[in-house]
């Protein structure tokens, strides 16, 4: 045997056997389970469909089938985390939300139609489930009384005993307890693949009735964009009002004094009096240093040159080297790696934003900015500190504006702020 040679034992077959039982363990603890819900809510759609039809015609039988689709959709809820706990999870549905109150919330719960989905899979599940039940239990008990047939059967009454042999034409107890014992060993070697079966029906059924429609997710899908679209134009529109702030009180009153300056320096020249002049247009030439300071400023945390030119890694480089705050850098990216530009915005929107939320409230000596592409192509940004922590979206400090900037790119912010023990914000961008 040579060193690249791997042996083939016993062990990997023995695995196998182990994992095949403990799969078919836990399928058929589910379907033994299945009888009892299936029969709590076969008694939820008979009594409140039956009380709630036959009270429709007064007020009464309104909440009452309100609270029957509530019920059904609370054993549908059950049902999705059953399967999703053995390995078979369904498709999600859209989820009843709504803001109105008193009658009006009874009939908007009427108009969900996966309510009355949830309610079909209620009725469907109790046959299904029953057969289910039989069968899981049927092929287990039988399987294994026909194995240890050998070990019982001398207990039975010999009077009259006719054993399956003996009507195959096969007379005797040798023979009855070997083709017993055959039957039963063939119905557990297959018993873990019946299960399954059976579960996939269950699949089937909960994928039809609690997998909920392609109108259904797609209605869910636009609400999310929706809500997604709305939490960006309001970034966008923040963004804009702090932009139109910072340029309104920094260098437009220094070029409005710088103007005042020139043209104050203007008569001063006039009047022949060079040395206020000079000293005026040195002044001005300060506002003008200043404002086109400030206007850089405003304009890199815009769109910043660098991150069309060279990058994220090399913006993010340069947003580090102005923080006032010490910035320990582990990027790991290609120094010419590019994403599209609406990843590489909001990516380094975080890290600005977080090192100017870091620089006023954290008290922080140091702030590690760490930016990874994990496997499925997400890009991850972490901004950590040492700071005084307590920071929150609810307080402010700029979150709020990060967690809805993300959002427009499928993004999702974490935020752990522990008072004492610094602020540490991630981002992932799918």
């Amino acid at each position: 045997m040579t060193a690249l040679e791997t042996p083939v034992g016993p062990e990997p077959q023995a695995a196998e056997r182990v994992s095949v039982l403990r799969r078919a363990a836990r399928e058929s603890g589910y379907l033994l389970l299945c009888l009892p819900i299936a029969i709590a809510g076969l008694v939820v759609f008979v009594v409140g469909v039956s009380l709630g039809t036959a009270l429709l015609i007064t007020v009464v039988g309104l909440p009452i089938l309100a609270g029957t689709l509530a019920a059904a959709q609370g054993l549908g809820n059950l049902e999705r985390e059953r399967l999703a706990a053995i390995g078979h999870p369904v498709p999600a549905t859209r989820p009843f939300h709504t803001d109105r109150r008193g009658l009006r919330r009874f009939l908007a719960r009427l108009g969900h139609g996966q309510s009355w989905l949830d309610l079909l899979h209620t009725l469907l599940f109790f046959p299904l489930s029953l057969t289910t039940f039989i069968v899981t239990v049927v092929w287990w008990v039988v399987g294994a009384g026909g194995v240890l047939y050998f070990v019982w059967e001398r207990y039975l009454p010999d009077g009259g005993r006719t054993g399956l042999a003996d009507l195959l034409g096969y007379p005797g107890r040798v023979a009855d307890i070997a083709l017993t014992t055959v039957i039963g060993a063939i119905l557990l070697i297959t018993a873990p693949w019946v299960v399954r079966a059976m579960v996939a029906v269950h699949r089937g059924l909960a994928r039809v009735t609690l997998g909920g429609t392609s109108s259904s997710a797609l209605r869910a899908q636009v609400a999310e964009l929706t809500r997604s679209r709305a939490a960006v134009v309001g970034a966008e529109a923040d963004t804009l009002r702090r932009i139109e702030r910072d340029i309104h009180d920094g260098p437009q009153q220094r070029l409005v004094r710088m103007s005042m300056d020139l043209q104050s320096a203007q008569r001063r020249l006039a009047a022949e009096d060079p040395k206020a002049a000079e000293r005026l247009i040195a002044e001005a030439i300060g506002h003008a240093q200043a404002s086109l300071d400030e206007l850089r400023t405003l304009s890199r945390g815009i769109a910043p040159p660098v991150l069309s030119d060279r990058g994220l890694r090399a913006a993010i480089a340069s947003a580090a080297g102005q923080s006032p705050i010490p910035v320990e850098l582990d990027i790991a990216l290609e120094p010419g790696q590019r994403f599209t530009a609406a990843r590489e915005s909001a990516a380094y929107f975080v890290v600005t934003e977080s090192l100017v939320n870091a620089a006023k409230h954290s008290r922080a000596s140091v702030v590690r900015v760490v930016v990874t592409e994990l496997d499925d192509a997400a890009l991850r940004v972490e901004i950590a500190d040492d700071g005084i922590g307590g920071a929150h979206p609810g307080k402010g400090h700029g979150l709020t504006g990060l967690a809805d900037r993300l959002a427009g790119v499928d993004g999702v912010l974490d935020v752990d702020s522990t008072d004492g023990a610094g602020t540490r914000v991630v981002a992932t961008i799918p």
